[in-house]
């Protein structure tokens, strides 16, 4: 049987390895090389994982086309960052794209793109022409799955986070969101909205609600046909009815931008996949790029044969390299913690609402199962906050655990590791545990925030702990920027799950790095972070009073002082 098609939607990949890999990958004449590596460890994770050497990467010639802004003129505009260029592409990341194209031509990997199309409309297209062809998606658009279809070798391989990766076929539909069909997947987008292509929707109407509509009335026109005649059924209430009504063109307009061209021409694309890659022009581009080890690898994926890589690319070019574990055996807290995220529904710890939650063990520096909650806040989650995280209000309401459940699982989690001694490690942890505690205490679990302090294991502050250990190191302490210094790859940032695992082994860096921070205790470490979390905010307040006098730093810790 014919390997199958690897069809890549290669922006969404060199975006999120962009943004996943440290920028402190580097060219040795100092360019940014991180998007591009990160796209070829991935183009030799997929050979591997599906056995086939026949890609396509497919581009988008405009990522915002005139026909669908003509439709729609909402659609991603939000995306643009520099109005000038009328682009969403950060600069560094736009440095890369001819290495992205050289190193792709090298390996003779077809570069798929149509003048005034997407991306999207290439793979629409390949998948209309291709009958016969066992295809595979690559993408983490959503927007694709509606081109799957019954009775077709059709599946969209999407990334996740955590370095996993789900597959979908029409199959699989009917589990993940009631529908049977694509096509059926489109209107229920269409119906839901898809605030990241800033494609409305209908207020109020989700998922699961979408997919309970179409189902009973059978089609996008049908439901907004029954809603402009005042039926009831099918979950029609008279809320859903008015919102349908009021933005049916809205609707129309969604469901129209999300159809892709079928008649572009790609055969030629389909045929080149698979061709031999030109050994000595992509040896010589690793080379110049400093990139020999990711071409050596994907060279190996695409012809089976080992390369040897003759030398290791300068020492100013490097990255950052992982910081080793402590040894197994060895005293420390670092050979045991937990680490902890949360997302929640804003940024101020005393009132916003816990939106989902991570709990990642570690022991002797391996990273063990994690327990992951997402979680109902009772209330809408705002659109910025939704921005950052992705996790909508229709989905904690359709698959999240209620907060009156959820916080105290958490709590007893907590528990579990004061009376164990288990260390809680987390990246300015403090907005976390706040943030927890101020739950607890709104929904009656704990008589007030104060109390938490009492079920409170030793804590460690990796955003604390940084600054004390290396106070003079200019630029950004945010949790990407650590992980960018201490080579670790951040995957999903914003993600509960990505973040509390960066935060581990984020704290497992510093252990290795400070004799001192691993050969304290927790319990001493605990302690003397009060100390130097008051003195470092005092000291970020003093400068930030330098232009705005009333600015004010909370110097409280493990939970920051109540308003």
């Amino acid at each position: 049987m014919t390997s199958p098609l690897l069809v890549l939607d290669t922006p969404t990949l060199y975006y999120r390895a962009f943004h996943a890999l440290p920028d402190t990958l580097r060219s040795p004449q100092g360019r940014p090389v991180n998007a591009a590596k990160g796209l070829l460890d991935v183009l030799c994770q997929l050979v591997d994982q599906w056995g086939s050497r026949r890609l396509v990467a497919v581009m988008d010639a405009d990522w915002r086309p005139d026909f669908r802004t003509a439709l729609l003129p909402s659609y991603k505009a939000h995306r643009i960052t520099d109005d000038a260029r009328g682009t969403e592409t950060p600069p560094d990341l736009e440095a890369q794209l001819p290495l992205i194209f050289d190193a792709l031509s090298a390996l003779s990997i077809p570069i798929a793109e149509v003048p005034g199309t997407e991306a999207d409309d290439v793979i629409a297209s390949i998948v209309a022409q291709c009958l016969d062809e066992d295809i595979v998606i690559v993408s983490s658009d959503r927007d694709l799955l509606s081109l799957l279809q019954p009775q077709r070798r059709v599946r969209v391989h999407r990334p996740r986070t955590g370095g996993r990766w789900e597959t979908t076929g029409a199959a699989e539909l009917p589990a993940l969101f009631q529908v049977g069909t694509g096509a059926e997947y489109r209107a229920l987008a269409a119906l839901r909205g898809d605030p990241s292509d800033g494609i409305p929707g209908a207020p109020g109407i989700g998922d699961k609600t979408a997919a309970r509509l179409i189902a009973g009335w059978g089609g996008l026109e049908e439901v907004l046909a029954a809603a402009a005649r005042g039926e009831k059924d099918h979950g029609l209430s008279p809320k859903r009815r008015e919102a349908l009504v009021e933005h049916a063109d809205a609707i129309r307009a969604g469901h129209a931008v999300m159809e892709g061209l079928l008649d572009l021409e790609v055969a030629e694309f389909v045929a080149g996949a698979g061709t031999a890659p030109d050994r000595d022009r992509a040896l010589r581009l690793g080379a110049e790029q400093g990139l020999e080890r990711s071409i050596a690898r994907a060279l190996a994926a695409l012809t089976g044969e080992t390369v040897q890589v003759r030398s290791a690319p300068p020492a100013a070019a490097a990255a950052p390299a992982p910081v080793p574990a402590p040894k197994a055996g060895a005293p420390g807290w670092a050979q045991r913690f937990v680490a902890f995220d949360l997302e929640t529904t804003g940024v101020d710890p005393h009132s916003a609402r816990i939106v989902s939650a991570s709990l990642v063990p570690f022991e002797g520096g391996a990273e063990r199962p994690s327990r992951n909650w997402l979680v109902d806040p009772g209330v809408e989650i705002p659109e910025a906050a939704q921005r950052v995280h992705g996790i909508s209000t229709e989905r904690v309401r359709a698959e999240g655990t209620p907060a009156a459940e959820a916080v105290p699982q958490l709590l007893a989690a907590v528990r579990s590791l004061r009376e164990s001694g288990t260390p809680l490690v987390g990246h300015n942890i403090v907005y976390d545990l706040t943030v927890l505690a101020a739950e607890a205490a709104r929904i009656g679990v704990l008589p007030s925030p104060a109390a938490f302090l009492d079920l409170l294991p030793p804590v460690l502050d990796t955003l604390v702990l940084d600054k004390q250990a290396d106070r003079f190191r200019r630029g950004p302490r945010t949790l990407e920027a650590l992980c960018g210094h201490y080579g670790i790859s951040l995957v999903d940032a914003h993600d509960a799950y990505a973040d509390a695992r960066a935060a581990g082994l984020l704290a497992l860096g510093l252990a290795a790095a400070s004799a001192e921070l691993a050969g304290t205790s927790a319990e001493d470490l605990h302690a003397r972070q009060i100390e130097w979390k008051r003195t470092q905010a005092a000291g970020l307040q003093e400068w930030l009073r330098r232009k705005r006098p009333d600015a004010v730093v909370s110097g409280g810790w493990p939970l920051e002082h109540d308003r």
